[in-house]
């Protein structure tokens, strides 16, 4: 079995989202749902010296985290599904939804630790990231991958992303413990060790989406 995972390099991310955009048109997702979201930490101030006229910056600094579905190897959202909506496929791994049996419980949404999972309210079910199965089908890239364009999001077998880049550092990060064994190689940034927050809504989303 191939188990097809993501690979995010947050030192090459410029918190462009185009990722993020990509991921909404493709899926022509309303204002309010994101099936791929990027995250993003400030540190420093700004601060006027003595005999300055204009504030220049103190350690400041951003980074940014593109998070999507992890396609977990033990998937929360399949364990709780009661319709057996939320499926993991046994040849790639991918995590995906069957809207004709979804319920809209949204049992998903609050079990993944991720947030992963999207009511879609007109629908009246749940949606989230399947790594654009369809364009793997055709040969094709997922489009957050194909539009990032500094290379920091990739796609692969993630025994394969693994040997390639190494495990990454997902407890390093501002990432819920790792209880699903998400398929993910996360490189953090160099600044990462002296944030400490938690994974949730973006605070830096001024505006929906």
């Amino acid at each position: 079995m191939t188990q097809y995972g993501f690979f995010f390099d947050s030192e090459a991310c410029i918190g462009c989202k185009t990722c993020q955009m990509a991921c909404k048109n493709k899926n022509n997702l309303p204002v309010g749902n994101l099936f791929r979201r990027v995250y993003e930490w400030e540190h420093g101030t700004w601060e006027v010296g003595e005999g300055d006229t204009l504030p220049a910056p103190s350690d400041l600094f951003a980074y940014f985290i593109a998070m999507a579905c992890s396609h977990c190897e033990n998937p929360a959202c399949v364990a709780v599904c009661p319709s057996g909506a939320m499926q993991k496929d046994p040849d790639t791994g991918i995590v995906w939804t069957d809207h004709d049996v979804c319920i809209g419980c949204r049992s998903c949404e609050k079990a993944c630790p991720y947030h992963a999972p999207s009511f879609l309210e007109e629908e009246g079910y749940m949606g989230k990231c399947d790594f654009c199965k369809d364009q793997l089908e055709r040969g094709e890239d997922p489009y957050c991958v194909r539009t990032c364009a500094l290379c920091a999001l990739r796609y692969g077998d993630i025994d394969e992303l693994r040997a390639e880049y190494g495990e990454g550092d997902v407890e390093a990060v501002p990432l819920p413990a790792n209880t699903t064994n998400p398929s993910l190689v996360l490189i953090p940034h160099p600044k990462t060790e002296i944030m400490d927050v938690t994974m949730g809504e973006d605070p830096s989303l001024e505006y929906e989406l």
